[in-house]
């Protein structure tokens, strides 16, 4: 596990960008605090390339150090993840007489290169993002994991590419502008999230999960290529319970493979728990849990429920309290960590978790994303389903009948809060019961509520800059579909938007930056991509979006996980959002007035008076306050980095 980054250029490499790929790897000494390493060609008359990495050493401590290199030093890599299969594909390849210089997980790439070529990629199972340089071929191979759970951020600089783990760290070669992306402005304040492969500044992308891309010198072409999509994997007939069971044990057994303590991320809800026993059960002596709680015992604090959980199987638990002040202290730093401009409160849990974990010596932390996602954990994306298949027939009656299917079946608090929310966005007006869809008659991310406020009102709030640029508001509906997806079945198409959209772009964006923020690892066992394949396969076979979410899941996982956690109510990752809010707003709402934002024109000076002003948590000026609230202080961090700021200086822009 590290950080990568790098340059590959047409023309020979000057001293000065060699020196930019030295400050943006010393941009990332959080993702990698054990040390460094860089490559450049040697022996030739012209420099192409210059790769470099910070290393958090996981497995093989003392020999896995990169750049790595094949038998005849050929072929050079810098990669950042983990390979979970390593020790299975080390066995084959050294069967076909391979020779290995280390324990290192991240070797196996250069050798299945060797025997692969480009399908090298196909045999990796894990979480990676790499950088491999082909000395014979002239040709640089930069690639990432199927769902995207590392990171990596291109620009291209004339006959140049620049690439990083980090936003940060290719801004800290001071060569890229920090121009805010208007677009990407936009579709940020519908969706709380920039969507891949834009990123917020202009002329700076991300490499799409599941893709490789092929830098050849000579002729100087870049190829992006596709390697894996969700939507293609088989359908499975058939009974899948045993065949989820059987790859649940596996993912257990390959992803506590560590040379180092493993923490987990334990809530009392399901998917930590499967998590929990599946760690324990392959590795019973090196697991410790972590949980996090509020002050006051809120609703939201599953501090006993976990507790419980944890002692029957006799893991090591630590709970720790996160509070309003510390939240608010660390507000500025958390998102400035994040990378990316992401409006989520739940993202100081990700970053407080993953520093207790560090204190207490567990470098890697697993926790239990994605299953929302894949087994319609979500009421609005189910709604979505019926939606689009409304639209696909041309049923344009059916608004009474979405408005009956969202009213509370039990007079239980949570559905009867939800219901008196969704009634005040409906008076409010930024709430509709029936969206537009596109032009392939899918609904998706306009039923979410975040989505629905940013289309409502994120055109008002904006300054003559933004005004100027773009002809209308709304983020566009289908950015997340390509033509191919026409094809596919609602249901499908909407758990690949999911796993593509909120998954990658929020769940797996922060969990990654924030844990890597206090140098540790986050593993995601139930993102395995061939448990993905797996579940979407059944669902082909037959639908699941009516079912009782995530009910295949509780059937593989009896015997592993109790019927008293099962059928626990879900309560999500979340903290007490109202309290946290009003506290921002308290805080940080002159920041907001007098911010780099309205210097810039992005918010027009009224809107940004009215937003901090609001305390109504019902109104789409709360959501809205949040989203630029976070844009603000990742703008000045942002701004710090490109002007070679210390931390020192970023922490006094901050204050």
């Amino acid at each position: 596990m590290c950080g990568i980054a790098g340059v590959v250029s047409r023309a020979s490499l000057t001293g000065e960008e060699l020196g930019a790929v030295e400050a943006a790897t010393a941009a990332m000494v959080h993702r990698g605090p054990d040390g460094a390493g860089w490559f450049s060609e040697k022996d030739v008359p012209l420099s192409h390339v210059r790769l470099g990495m910070r290393r958090l050493s996981i497995i093989d401590l003392a020999n896995g150090w990169q750049p790595l290199h094949n038998e005849d030093q050929s072929l050079a890599l810098v990669a950042n993840g983990e390979i979970y299969n390593f020790i299975e594909l080390r066995q084959e390849l050294q069967s076909h007489g391979h020779r290995f210089r280390s324990g290192s997980d991240c070797e196996v790439l250069l050798h299945l290169y060797e025997e692969h070529q480009l399908e090298f990629v196909h045999h990796l199972r894990g979480m990676f993002a790499f950088a491999l340089w082909d000395q014979r071929r002239q040709r640089l191979v930069l690639g990432r994991d199927r769902l995207g759970e590392k990171p990596l951020y291109l620009y291209a600089e004339g006959e140049r590419l620049w690439f990083a783990s980090e936003l940060k760290s290719l801004l800290a070669t001071q060569r890229i502008p920090l121009e805010l992306d208007l677009d990407a402005l936009d579709s940020y304040l519908h969706f709380g999230w920039v969507p891949e492969p834009q990123t917020m500044v202009a002329g700076v992308r991300k490499l799409p999960p599941g893709h490789l891309l092929i830098v050849d010198i000579a002729s100087w072409s870049i190829r992006e290529h596709c390697y894996w999509r969700l939507e293609d994997a088989a359908a499975v007939q058939g009974d899948g319970v045993e065949r989820v069971r059987a790859e649940l044990d596996t993912i257990g057994r390959q992803i506590v493979r560590s040379d180092v303590p493993i923490g987990i991320s334990l809530s009392g809800g399901f998917d930590s728990s499967l998590v929990a026993a599946l760690a324990h059960r392959h590795s019973p002596e090196t697991v410790q849990a972590f949980t996090v709680g509020y002050a006051g015992m809120p609703a939201q604090d599953e501090r006993s429920a976990a507790q419980a959980f944890a002692r029957d199987l006799d893991l090591k638990f630590h709970h720790f309290e996160v509070s309003l002040p510390e939240m608010l202290e660390a507000f500025p730093q958390v998102c400035h960590w994040r990378d990316d401009p992401i409006a989520d409160l739940a993202g100081h849990n990700y970053y407080a978790v993953s520093r207790e974990a560090r204190a207490h010596g567990c470098p890697v932390l697993l926790q239990g994303h994605g299953i929302d996602e894949l087994l319609w954990g979500y009421s609005w994306a189910v709604q979505a389903v019926r939606c689009s298949i409304r639209n696909a027939a041309g049923d344009r009656i059916g608004r009474l009948e979405a408005l009956w299917r969202q009213m509370p079946r039990s007079w239980a608090r949570p559905e009867l809060a939800r219901a008196a929310y969704q009634y005040a966005g409906s008076i409010l007006g930024w709430r509709c019961l029936s969206p537009a869809g596109n032009s392939s008659g899918v609904v998706s991310y306009d039923l979410s509520d975040t989505y629905q406020k940013g289309a409502f009102a994120a055109a008002a709030t904006y300054g003559e800059r933004v005004r100027g640029h773009l002809p209308g508001a709304g983020a566009v509906r289908t950015q997340f579909l390509s033509s191919a997806d026409s094809a596919s079945r609602a249901d499908i198409q909407l758990v690949a938007l999911l796993c593509r959209g909120y998954l990658l772009q929020n769940g797996l964006a922060q969990g990654d930056r924030l844990s890597m923020a206090n140098s540790v690892e986050q593993r995601l066992p139930l993102v395995d991509y061939r448990l993905v394949e797996l579940l979407v396969g059944i669902q082909k076979a037959a639908p699941m979006y009516e079912s009782t979410p995530k009910s295949l899941l509780h059937e593989a996982a009896r015997g592993l996980v109790p019927d008293y956690v099962t059928q626990r109510p879900k309560l999500g990752f979340t903290p007490p959002s109202a309290a946290w809010l009003a506290g921002l707003r308290e805080r940080f709402g002159g920041e907001l007035r007098r911010g780099t934002l309205v210097q810039a024109r992005i918010i027009a000076p009224h809107a940004a008076a009215r937003l901090s002003q609001c305390t109504s948590r019902f109104s789409a000026a709360a959501d809205l306050f949040l989203k630029y609230l976070v844009l603000e202080f990742w703008h000045r961090g942002m701004q710090a980095v490109a002007r070679g700021a210390s931390e020192g200086s970023r922490d006094r822009a901050w204050a």
